[in-house]
């Protein structure tokens, strides 16, 4: 039987990690594009960091949520 605080973990997961590719998206690109003469290579940089943000974020909030429902 599933606890009902999955479905709230995976939706803060999903948020928290979309907010926080997105900033990690503007914060690397901000710094890299001073440092590359093509605006392509700093993108696609930012880009990865933002997709390793997203899944670092969502995985701490289902790992959390999975030891907070075997808390409670």
């Amino acid at each position: 039987m599933r606890n009902p605080l999955y479905n709230l973990f995976l939706g803060l997961g999903g948020v928290f990690g979309l907010i926080a590719g997105f900033m990690a998206y503007l914060i690397t690109l901000n710094e890299w594009i001073h440092h590359y003469p093509i605006k392509k290579n700093p993108r696609m940089m930012a880009l990865e960091m933002a997709l390793i943000a997203f899944i670092f974020f969502f995985l701490l909030s289902l790992v959390g949520g999975y030891l907070i429902t075997k808390i409670v």
